[in-house]
C-alpha cells in the first residue's frame, strides 16, 4: 500500500502522519490503524510540528514522518506513547514497515545535521532523498545496515538460541551484520560459527524484511546443520539448543522474520 513512486506534495494539508515526539511513536488506541494520524488531529490537538519528512504515499494518500514540539501534550487518555516495539503484531506487515519507514527517515536527518567530512550544515537535496553539504558536495543517503538470520535444521530439528541481551525468555534464529568486503553467505557462516560454534552446509534463501531497530535490512536463510557441538559463545548469546516443532520454547512473532522462519520449517516438517 505504499506508494513511493510519487512525488511530495506541496503541502501536508489534508495529509497523514506517523507522529513522534521525542522520537516515541504516538498511537491512537482508538484506531485500527493506530499510527496513522491525520491532518485534522493535529490541529484539533493543537500540536506545533517541529520536523517533517515526506515518506510516500499511503492509501492514495501523501503521508508524512512528522516530528511534534517537546513542550506539545498528549491526551493519555486516548493516545499511546511507545515505540515500534508497540505495534508489532498488532497492525499488518505493510504499516509495521510504514511506521518503521518514517522512524528511519526523521532518525536519519536528526544524525546528519552536519557534514562528516567538512562539519558545514547539511541541506535536504532538490528531488532526491538525500543530505547534501553545499560546501564540499557530500552527498548522504539513508543508511540501511543489511544483516543476516538463519534457521539452522538438522532434519527436524532446528536450533535455536537465547539473545543475552533479552529482557525476557526468546528463544529465536541466529543474526549479525554484514562486515564490509563480506558477502552475506560468508556472514552466516561466520555468525554461526562464532555464536554457536557449529558448521553449516547446503544454505537457502528465504526472504528479507526491514527491521527498523534502528535501520536494518533483514536478509533471511536455512541452513543445514553439517558439523561440530553446539557451544553457545556466553558474550551474545546465553543459551542455545536443539528444538523440535512439537515442544519449542517461547519464539517471536510472526511478524518478524525469525518467527517467519520458524513457522515455515514447522509447515514444511509437518508436510514431509
Amino acid at each position: 500500500m505504499l506508494d513511493l513512486g510519487q512525488s511530495a506534495p506541496a503541502h501536508r494539508n489534508d495529509a497523514l502522519h506517523i507522529v513522534f515526539q521525542r522520537g516515541k511513536l504516538i498511537m491512537d488506541m482508538q484506531s485500527r490503524q493506530p499510527c496513522v494520524l491525520t491532518d485534522s488531529d493535529l490541529s484539533q490537538n493543537g500540536w506545533q510540528v517541529a520536523r517533517e519528512k515526506y515518506i510516500g504515499h499511503w492509501a492514495g494518500q501523501a503521508c508524512f514522518a512528522v516530528e511534534i514540539d517537546d513542550i506539545v501534550d498528549v491526551d493519555a487518555m486516548r493516545y499511546q506513547v511507545g515505540n515500534l516495539y508497540h505495534l508489532l503484531g498488532r497492525v499488518e506487515d505493510s504499516l509495521f514497515a510504514l511506521a518503521g519507514r518514517a522512524a528511519q527517515l526523521l532518525d536519519w536527518e536528526r544524525d546528519h545535521r552536519f557534514c562528516g567530512r567538512c562539519g558545514e550544515p547539511m541541506q535536504a537535496a532538490d528531488g532526491d532523498r538525500a543530505m547534501g553539504c553545499g560546501a564540499c558536495k557530500t552527498m548522504l543517503y539513508p543508511r540501511i545496515s543489511p544483516c543476516v538470520i538463519v534457521l539452522i535444521t538438522r532434519g527436524e530439528e532446528m536450533l535455536l538460541a537465547r539473545n543475552a541481551r533479552f529482557p525476557r525468555p526468546m528463544y529465536s534464529s541466529l543474526a549479525g551484520f554484514i562486515e564490509a568486503g563480506e558477502s552475506a553467505e560468508d556472514t552466516l557462516r561466520r555468525e554461526v560459527r562464532e555464536e554457536v560454534g557449529v558448521e553449516v552446509g547446503e544454505i537457502e534463501y528465504f526472504g528479507s524484511q526491514s527491521w527498523p531497530f534502528p535501520n536494518q535490512l533483514m536478509l533471511g536463510y536455512f541452513a543445514e546443520y553439517a558439523s561440530g557441538d553446539v557451544t553457545p559463545d556466553l558474550d551474545e548469546i546465553a543459551e542455545a539448543n536443539w528444538y523440535h516443532p512439537q515442544d519449542l520454547p517461547p519464539v517471536p512473532p510472526p511478524s518478524s522474520i525469525a518467527g517467519q522462519l520458524i513457522q515455515y520449517h514447522c509447515r514444511r516438517s509437518q508436510s514431509r
